[in-house]
């Protein structure tokens, strides 16, 4: 497939899915269990069909690895869209996701003893003061937003805390999971569409702990208002609508960046995932109407900067431009 038909899946795959999303968060803020539960069902039942041959298919990588990884990123996924039910406004928490550059590194740092060049810890100073400013800001925001009593505001602020607090526990979980598997895939090889499946398969059983939350929220998404859905002439309640575009655009969003991954450098792949969540935060705003100070747009310019820093972006232009003379003297 070519690259530019990957990026367009990426882009529009991702970019809806967080639209929905946010459709979903903001009828009912609770719904996150419920979200993460079908998506990983869909895609372990595609998994188990297309990938896994009905149980037909022994795994490349054993089991047993596969367990630990399942065990971090169903946490990593659990809460953080559980952080969404704590006051975590949808472009708060695209941008402090965007910090998972600053945790990798931290933990590179601290566990595989790896040491980095100036330009990498400056772009990486850049998106930590980023997310500072923008956390900074929300929090201001919820302070000011909340406009009932004292002892009110105080406890709203506290689950605001909370929910901050969850997702750097999900950066740093996930974090480590991406070093985890980069010391499994050098032992036992890449197989991303494997790891996909039983990332997304083995995790089911652990929903049986939030089973009363889904019904309950099976139950509320029923009652919603009818929708009539054009193509296939059928009216459905509108947020069971909502959950199925955001269950098939997160599939369409994991598959661009897996064709991406085969068909262009990690380089390229990080930059398009990093536009992408620009993209997003940039739509959320401006659609939802989300509130955004200049001081957000501060903060987000200096995520986006060190971001594409990390990259090295003017390296990969110069490598380019020293390769085309190269090919003109030949």
């Amino acid at each position: 497939m070519h690259p530019a038909v990957a990026m367009g899946l990426v882009f529009g795959g991702c970019c809806s899915n967080v639209v929905f999303l946010e459709m979903l968060a903001r009828q009912f803020p609770g719904c996150g269990n419920i979200v993460t539960f079908a998506q990983f069902l869909f895609i372990a039942a595609e998994g188990f069909i297309f990938e896994a041959d009905f149980g037909r298919k022994r795994p490349a990588i054993p089991i047993r690895y596969y367990t630990i990884m399942v065990t971090m990123f169903f946490t990593v996924s659990v809460v953080n869209n559980y952080a969404l039910n704590l006051n975590i406004a949808m472009p708060l928490h695209m941008i402090f996701r965007s910090g998972s550059l600053i945790a990798s590194m931290v933990l590179g740092v601290i566990i595989l003893k790896r040491r980095y060049s100036t330009s990498k810890y400056l772009s990486i100073a850049l998106v930590s003061v980023g997310i500072f400013i923008c956390t900074f800001m929300s929090a201001k925001q919820v302070v000011s937003q909340a406009n009932s009593s004292e002892e009110e505001g105080f406890s709203t602020l506290m689950w605001w805390l909370l929910g901050i607090t969850f997702l750097t526990f999900a950066l740093l979980m996930s974090a480590r999971m991406g070093i985890f598997q980069e010391t499994v895939y050098k032992e036992f090889g890449k197989h991303p569409r494997e790891a996909l499946f039983y990332n997304h398969c083995l995790p089911l059983p652990g929903f049986l702990f939030f089973a009363p939350d889904i019904y309950n929220h099976s139950v509320l998404f029923s009652q919603s208002e009818p929708l009539h859905v054009p193509v296939l002439g059928l009216k459905m309640p509108i947020m069971w609508f909502y959950l199925l575009m955001n269950v098939i655009t997160q599939y369409i969003c994991i598959r661009g960046v897996f064709i991406l991954t085969t068909e262009c450098t990690s380089l390229t792949v990080t930059l398009v995932v990093t536009l992408r969540k620009f993209v997003s935060l940039i739509f959320s705003i401006l659609y939802f109407q989300n509130p955004f100070t200049a001081w957000h747009w501060i903060g987000s310019t200096f995520v986006l900067a060190g971001t594409l820093m990390y990259t090295e972006m003017w390296n990969m232009g110069v490598g380019l431009s020293t390769a085309k003379k190269e090919a003109k003297r030949d």
